[in-house]
């Protein structure tokens, strides 16, 4: 309309077509058209006043859009129409139609067909403002890949950001993983960076912090909601898929890994967190923000760090929580580690209280285990008063157990122990063990002198004590009429012979 206004000017100061044409670069096909149609309604007069962009746009219309090729989707209209209302994304369309229908074209013509057919509506967002010392916001961000120098360990990394909401000052650390532990610590370590503790920290709906997202009443992890208590700042969880709620802190990790991990090194994560923190300082806080047009780190020492709440007196030791099941070999497992319950508890779900040192197990609210905690896969705490007491009588009966039991019966009875553990085929302890327990059933006295038949016949085993205690044999025994007997009482070994016994 603006051009249409220009050449109408001209034409009312009488210039010709072709000076017109060769200045407004319009056609003078389309100059002489303009002329016709200003003088039907009297626009070429100079005292007249001159049309508005209304009148103009209703007489001449709007400029017509070249007429484009036709898609080459456009075949599969109505199925790719029908896909798209399902929710169904651009690239999944583009594979489906080279699968079944040997598609040749781009992912671009079905982005161009979907964005001219259904064009989408652009939603209005609106400014959040925060007052000085209100909020903060967190996220994790993808961080660089690290190879530890001295171990050649070779690790994916984590970008933990906290930025203050008013002042876009920040903290950020690189971490190995986003367990609830690891939540925790930057937490503490951003806090304390910052000596002092917003009145409310947003969040997205991680796993390390919420349990359960909802729009209305999310659940929030029980080791969070303690470092929450202890630091006396209220959890703000955004909507689920809605991280626009926390805009200033998405920023922020998207500066991190633009401005800070690229082009350079890093030889270890203790490395890697103390260029961060001097680019934090350096850079990050004295740069000039784009929104607030200040530096963030003046903002934040001038103003806002006053305004923080005091870091507690003693910082809350907050250890993280989680359920695990009591196994029927009456341990429980966290993170590759076995820890010991109380059997009668087998099959439950239990409270473990995971502190750097400790490992607490809870059911409900009762304390039934502590443990020293592990961290080398496979490794175990066990307590004996965990396990049954016919599983710990079990383990008590080791082999020295045995023989010092056998000792207290007699001599014979030691020797018979001792020929059991003598085999190098099988492993007898279950059978000594069972020798012991006949004494509980016949005496230590008959079981010596059953032991003493046993050695003076040179069957020395658990099946013949047993029968000879059965059948009364034990009972016939004289000392004198078995030298093997004599011997074993003698301390000889078990083939000794008396020096007589030889010269027969």
């Amino acid at each position: 309309m603006h051009q249409y206004r220009q050449v109408i000017q001209r034409l009312r100061l009488g210039e010709t077509d072709r000076a017109i044409a060769r200045t407004e670069r319009v056609g003078r096909v389309k100059v002489a058209s303009l002329r016709e149609c200003a003088a039907q309604r009297g626009w070429l007069d100079p005292t007249g006043p001159m049309p508005d962009d209304e009148s103009l746009a209703a007489e001449l219309g709007t400029p017509q859009r070249r007429p484009q090729n036709l898609s080459s989707v456009e075949p599969f209209r109505e199925q790719l129409l029908a896909w798209h209302a399902q929710g169904i994304q651009a690239t999944t369309i583009h594979r489906a139609l080279v699968r079944n229908h040997g598609y040749g074209g781009s992912v671009h013509a079905v982005y161009r067909f979907l964005e001219r057919e259904v064009p989408s509506t652009p939603q209005a967002t609106v400014m959040l403002d925060f007052a000085v010392g209100e909020s903060a916001q967190v996220d994790f961000g993808q961080g660089p890949a690290i190879t530890d120098r001295r171990t050649g360990d070779a690790f994916k990394t984590w970008i933990f950001v906290m930025t203050l909401a008013w002042c876009r000052h920040q903290y950020a650390e690189l971490v190995r993983n986003q367990k609830v532990e690891t939540w925790l610590a930057c937490h503490r370590h951003a806090f304390e960076w910052f000596n002092g503790v917003p009145r409310s920290v947003r969040i997205d709906n991680p796993k390390c912090a919420i349990t359960r997202a909802c729009y209305y009443e999310p659940e929030v992890q029980r080791a969070y909601g303690q470092l929450a208590l202890g630091y006396s700042f209220r959890i703000d969880p955004c909507p689920v898929r809605d991280p626009k709620k926390k805009g200033r802190v998405e920023s922020g990790v998207k500066y991190v890994k633009s401005s800070f991990v690229p082009l350079r090194e890093f030889h270890s994560l203790e490395h890697g967190n103390q260029q961060l923190r001097e680019w934090v300082m350096g850079e990050a806080g004295n740069r000039i923000h784009g929104s607030t047009r200040e530096r963030p780190l003046k903002l934040f020492t001038e103003t806002e760090q006053a305004i923080l709440q005091p870091l507690p007196a003693i910082a809350p030791e907050c250890p993280a929580w989680a359920k695990a099941k009591l196994h029927p070999n009456c341990h429980v497992q966290f993170e590759y580690c076995y820890y010991s319950a109380p059997f009668a508890l087998i099959g439950q779900e239990l409270w473990l209280e995971i502190a750097p040192s400790a490992l607490r197990i809870y059911r409900d609210h009762e304390l039934v285990a502590v443990h020293p905690r592990l961290f080398k896969p496979g490794t175990r705490s066990t307590v004996d008063e965990h396990l049954p007491p016919d599983a710990v009588a079990f383990l008590m009966r080791d082999p020295q157990f045995c023989l010092k039991q056998a000792a207290r019966i007699g001599p014979a009875c030691r020797a018979v122990v001792e020929s059991l553990f003598s085999n190098r085929v099988l492993d007898h302890l279950r059978a000594a063990q069972g020798l012991l327990r006949l004494g509980e059933s016949f005496g230590g006295k008959r079981l010596e002198a059953a032991c003493a038949r046993a050695l003076n016949f040179g069957t020395p085993t658990y099946r013949s004590v047993k029968q000879i205690l059965a059948n009364g044999f034990d009972q016939q025994l004289e000392l004198a009429e078995f030298p093997a007997l004599e011997a074993a009482y003698l301390g000889a070994g078990r083939f000794s012979r008396h020096g007589g016994d030889l010269m027969h």
